[in-house]
C-alpha cells in the first residue's frame, strides 16, 4: 500500500504525516509513506486544500488532519 501525504510543509501537513505513520504501525505489514510537497504534483491530484491523504493513488481526505483511527479505517477499506 502506498500512502502519500500532500502538503507544502505546514504544521497540519506534518501532523497528518505523523498520524499516518502511527496508523501504519497499528495496521502492520509493508507500506510506503511518501511526503509530497511539490505544488504541481499536488495539483495533479486535483487537491486544492492541504493536507491531503492519498492511498494507492486515490485521494481519501483533503483539508483536515484525520485521527489515527480514521486513517486506519480508510486503509482497511482500501485493501
Amino acid at each position: 500500500m502506498k500512502i502519500e501525504i500532500l502538503g507544502t510543509g505546514c504544521s497540519k501537513c506534518k501532523t497528518l504525516e505523523t498520524v499516518a505513520k502511527e496508523a501504519l504501525s497499528k495496521v502492520g505489514g509493508f507500506h510506503e509513506v511518501i511526503k509530497v510537497d511539490d505544488v504541481m504534483k499536488i495539483m495533479e491530484y486535483g487537491v486544492m486544500s492541504t493536507p491531503a491523504l492519498v492511498i494507492d493513488g486515490v485521494v481519501k481526505s483533503t483539508g483536515k488532519v484525520l485521527s489515527v483511527d480514521d486513517v486506519v479505517a480508510l486503509m482497511k477499506k482500501q485493501k
